[in-house]
């Protein structure tokens, strides 16, 4: 029954992060959840995208506009894993709400980055220092800062040598500072962890494009959702890799 109400929890988590993806890069103030098309506000039934899937039939019930498949793929995916890491934890505890609160940062953030290149300082600034206070009750705030540090530093430097390599614009600061949230998250030794996977992730994912002929070499493509991947990866079983390595 945990796993079922956690899951729960996560589709409405899934139905805020949709309504900051739509405000927060628009510069506007989040409010309640509206139709993309013609503004309306909707009643409370069709918050969700979900909800207006099922009950609205995918369309505005204002101006009768196609309903987006965004809205419920961000609610559903991130029910999805509120459920899995329920699995993983097994109760409701600090590392189970910090972690829970990290993933939905990611989504945000991933959604963000997809559909307009963008990763918000108004996000990744905030998640840091929530990221630094979780580690008092998670991990401890020395491996945060360290974490945080580590990350911070070593894609700043990728920043600035692929500003000087491929020009300016190669690389947004905003991967910086998610790899700052990322560091404080995952503390040290994980950060590095979520780094090199990371940057493997983007490398194989990358090639792959690049020899399907779906990127030129030159091409821009979102580094956030590389990273991502890089974090959930370390988040979820770091010390098991580190430790496969190890020995």
């Amino acid at each position: 029954m945990g796993y079922f109400f956690y899951a729960l929890l996560g589709l409405a988590v899934g139905g805020l992060i949709n309504l900051l993806a739509d405000d927060l890069p628009e510069r506007r103030r989040p409010g309640l959840p509206r139709c993309p098309n013609c503004g309306q506000v909707y009643r409370p039934v069709y918050w969700l995208g979900v909800a207006r899937r099922l009950v609205g039939g995918g369309r505005c019930p204002a101006c009768e506009a196609p309903e987006r498949w965004r809205p419920v793929l961000v609610e559903l995916g991130t029910a999805l894993i509120f459920g899995l890491l329920w699995a993983r934890y097994g109760q409701l505890s600090a590392g189970l709400v910090a972690t829970s609160l990290f993933f939905a940062i990611f989504v945000l953030i991933l959604v963000t980055d997809m559909e307009h290149r963008l990763i918000l300082h108004a996000v990744t600034f905030p998640a840091t220092i929530l990221a630094f206070a979780a580690s008092f009750f998670t991990i401890n705030p020395r491996s945060a800062l360290l974490g945080a540090a580590i990350g911070f530093v070593f894609f700043y430097l990728i920043y600035l040598l692929g500003g000087a390599v491929f020009g300016a614009g190669a690389m947004g600061f905003g991967d910086v500072t998610l790899s700052t949230f990322i560091g404080a998250a995952a503390g040290f030794p994980l950060v590095v962890v979520a780094l090199l996977t990371g940057i493997l992730a983007g490398g194989v994912i990358t090639s792959g494009l690049l020899l399907l002929g779906r990127r030129r070499l030159r091409s821009k493509v979102p580094y956030g959702p590389f990273l991502i991947i890089g974090a959930a990866i370390a988040l979820l079983w770091g010390d098991q890799i580190i430790a496969w390595y190890l020995h």
